[in-house]
This record gives structure tokens, C-alpha cells and sequence, in this order.
């Protein structure tokens, strides 16, 4: 696990701590918790913006990889400050198959609680956090904005968590 300082939010989640709880807007007609999702690893994404180079880029990686992540049983959640529609247009024109949450409002919120978030830019930095199924980080990266941080970190904790998981069942 990497411990990194967030240049504008405060320190980012580390490692053993509980994932702060949020409810955000998936369409705008539907929401999603991540309470919802305890029982599977949870992926969250937060990323700067729709349409930007380096966020389509790395969304579009993630979307390729959905397939490696589906053995570990783990959900995507990638969330930005972009509202529903622009999420909506851009899912639809990108042909993303993973949820885009809106951190609208208040804006950058549920960033903010992650230690993930920009305030003096007003955006979500380029971050991962990987959560067991009970909602505890198991790794956390911020990176640097211009850069798209791949998946093997992810891959990396995803596995992580089901050796855990089987060794405690044995």
C-alpha cells in the first residue's frame, strides 16, 4: 500500500480502513450504495473528468479488463464531479459497461471523503482504491494526473484478497 498526500484533500485512505459509505447518482433515474455491493471487492475509480484524453484512455482500459477482474467477483465504480448526463453520453458513446457515479453534488463530496479530490482545480484526482467484501481498503494510489495508473495494482490486491479469503477458510 502506498501512502500518498492528495496535493489538495488531505491524506488519502490507507489501507485497514473502512471505506467511507456514500450514495451517488448512476443515471438520473437511478442510485447506487456502495452498502449495496458488501459481499464482493469493490474497484473505485475516481478520475478527473469525462472526455479528457488520459481519463478515456484509462476508463477504456478498465473496460477491457472487466473480464480479469470477474474471477475475484469484484465491481467497478469509476466516479468523477461530471453530472449523470454528461456520464450518461459519455458510457454511451465510450460503450463503457461499468457504472459512471456522479459526485455532483455537493460537488467532489464523496472524493473529498477518500482524500481524493482537487479542490484548488475543482476535479477528482487519479486514484484507486481496492475494498475487501466487508468495505475495507486493501490498497489505495493516487497518481499523477497526467498518468493512467494500468491495472496491475488492482489485479495485485484483487488477488491479495482471495488468498486471504481462502486461507481463512482453511
Amino acid at each position: 500500500m502506498t501512502t500518498t498526500q492528495s496535493p489538495s484533500a488531505g491524506p488519502v485512505l490507507r489501507s485497514g480502513m473502512r471505506a467511507p459509505e456514500f450514495t451517488l447518482a448512476a443515471t438520473p433515474d437511478q442510485k447506487i450504495s456502495l452498502s449495496e455491493l458488501r459481499g464482493s471487492p469493490v474497484i473505485l475509480v475516481f478520475y478527473p473528468a469525462d472526455w479528457s484524453p488520459v481519463c478515456s484512455d484509462e476508463l477504456a482500459l478498465f473496460n477491457a479488463a472487466l473480464g480479469s477482474f470477474r474471477p475475484f467477483g469484484a465491481q467497478l465504480l469509476a466516479i468523477s464531479v461530471d453530472s449523470v448526463w454528461s456520464h450518461a453520453a459519455y458510457a454511451s458513446q465510450r460503450n463503457f459497461h461499468f457504472p459512471l457515479l456522479a459526485d455532483f453534488e455537493p460537488k467532489g463530496a464523496v472524493a473529498q471523503a477518500y482524500g481524493a479530490y482537487r479542490i484548488t482545480e475543482g476535479v477528482c484526482e487519479r486514484a484507486l482504491f481496492v475494498l475487501d467484501d466487508e468495505g475495507i481498503v486493501r490498497w489505495a494510489h493516487v497518481f499523477p494526473i497526467a498518468i493512467n495508473p494500468g491495472v496491475d495494482g488492482i489485479l495485485g490486491a484483487l488477488e491479495q484478497i482471495h488468498t486471504s479469503i481462502q486461507q481463512e477458510a482453511l
